[in-house]
């Protein structure tokens, strides 16, 4: 997995500084839900994830619930007692790991417990992940009686070959019934894809997309594989038996992603996302983007308000032992100066639909990028001009920022 970075000492408190209070009352405020346990661990994942056997205490699958709660209240005395105008939380998205094996009633109190430290919006996103081996229709109608507005399926891919190399343990037939599942229930639908995976053929990748869109979903997140050093696919990418993932092939891929999306009514809104409507857009991400504030609950969990970014340390157990002292369960943190503000509007901005403030941008860089075909300006009517990204851009996003800072 990867390291934190260092980062300065976090105060034991939680407490934040004044500087987080300018322009509070325009960012959306979302909470992240990690929930660190996987039934097996997939071998291309460098997330912070561990299998049940492998903890126990106040970090075990059965205590996480209760434990998570005591970070919620730490984070509602905190941001009281900051000075932070009181906002209700717009999002929350529980992400793991593979949050639903715990049971639907621990999700149903972790949601419980924001809405009582904050309240939940009228209208909220309310999305968990799932792997399509671990609901039921019971499990998912709970959630959606207990919230839930969302479920995100990580299918990967529907081909049994690529499955297996990416250690994926879901029998890909199943999917349609737990879509339908979902639906029943009132629940929204996105499907997770991969692409890249060593072995998997530009027909695979078809396959994959057809057979996604046939399901209907109201979005699509689509990634390009990373094998990342230390998981059990970067050793046997480095040992030579497995080939690492190639640039063409993997372009080649979104392309293809790009056109079957697009034939059957799906806009990206994110390099990597598609959504039937805006309406079908994952709200929580786009305050990722858009550089919003959110509180990360949770063993390395992350956390942004107002130019302050922490991160909470990363065991299991050093998080539970932590909260049970009553103490921040943060390891680290950073405030953002403005260049580092600046770079992270671009970074993240660029990669969105609506792209950036063309008249922040400098006019030199822009034409030299228009010419290569990276980006285009557009006037979307409201009097000004947005920078935004081409096909071929979206491929070579890092050099358009890269132009651009």
């Amino acid at each position: 997995m990867p390291q934190l970075p260092d980062g300065d000492p976090p105060p034991s408190d939680g407490s934040l500084p004044a500087s987080v209070l300018p322009g509070a009352d325009e960012r959306a405020f979302g909470v992240y839900l990690h929930v660190p346990f996987c039934r097996v661990r997939c071998g291309y994942c460098d997330f912070n994830t561990y299998t049940a056997s492998e903890l126990g205490g106040g970090a075990s699958q059965a205590a996480y619930a209760a434990t998570a709660q005591r970070e919620i209240a730490l984070a509602a005395r905190v941001l009281a007692s900051s000075g932070l105008p009181e906002r209700r939380v717009e999002t929350v998205f529980v992400g793991g790991g593979t949050p639903t094996l715990l049971p639907p009633g621990d999700l149903a109190g972790l949601v419980r417990a924001v809405d009582d430290a904050w309240g939940l919006a009228p209208g909220a996103e309310v999305t968990t992940e799932a792997n399509p081996d671990s609901v039921t229709p019971e499990s998912l109608a709970a959630l959606a009686d207990a919230g839930f507005t969302r479920v995100s399926f990580g299918m990967q891919s529907a081909v049994p070959h690529v499955l297996a190399t990416l250690d994926r343990t879901h029998d890909p037939a199943r999917l349609p019934a737990v879509v339908a599942w979902a639906r029943d229930a009132g629940l929204a639908v996105s499907l997770d894809l991969i692409y890249g995976t060593p072995g998997e053929t530009l027909d695979d990748w078809r396959v994959s997309l057809e057979k996604a869109v046939a399901l209907d979903p109201d979005h699509v997140s689509a990634y390009a594989l990373v094998v990342e050093p230390g998981t059990a696919m970067g050793r046997q990418a480095a040992r030579g038996e497995l080939p690492a993932p190639d640039g063409d092939d993997e372009a080649a891929k979104y392309e293809l992603a790009d056109a079957v999306l697009a034939d059957a009514g799906y806009s990206w809104y994110e390099i990597s996302n598609f959504a039937r409507t805006s309406a079908d857009e994952c709200r929580h991400n786009l305050a990722y983007w858009r550089g919003d504030d959110w509180w990360g609950i949770g063993p390395g969990a992350h956390s942004h308000v107002g130019g302050v970014r922490w991160w909470n340390v990363k065991h299991p157990r050093a998080y539970a032992g932590r909260l049970e002292a009553a103490t921040s369960p943060a390891a680290g943190r950073e405030t953002l100066d403005d260049d580092a503000r600046e770079l992270e509007r671009v970074l993240l901005g660029i990669r969105l639909a609506t792209g950036l403030d063309a008249e922040r941008a400098d006019a030199a860089a822009v034409a030299e990028l228009a010419r290569g075909g990276l980006v285009s300006v557009r006037s979307p009517g409201d009097g000004g001009r947005r920078l935004v990204l081409t096909r071929r851009g979206r491929l070579l996003a890092d050099t358009v920022v890269r132009a651009l800072t």
